[in-house]
């Protein structure tokens, strides 16, 4: 099972540079858009907006991808 995360979260992920790391900005809970791309985000299955660290753009992940980390 995959931890709550929340708005404010610092969280790390792997991406095609290696692992990142940022901050939720947002948590999703119903379909958008974002970047031309088609989320189906929903109460039951969330997704969250990030924004890296390293370069500050954002990006929509799944839960199971993100991985909380302490500050």
């Amino acid at each position: 099972m995959t931890e709550t995360l929340k708005k404010g979260d610092r969280v790390e992920w792997h991406s095609s540079g290696g692992t990142s790391r940022g901050e939720i900005k947002e948590v999703i809970t119903e379909p958008t858009d974002f970047k031309n791309h088609h989320f189906t985000a929903s109460p039951e299955h969330p997704e969250y907006l990030v924004e890296s660290e390293k370069s500050g753009k954002q990006a929509i992940h799944k839960a199971e991808a993100l991985k909380k980390i302490q500050d």
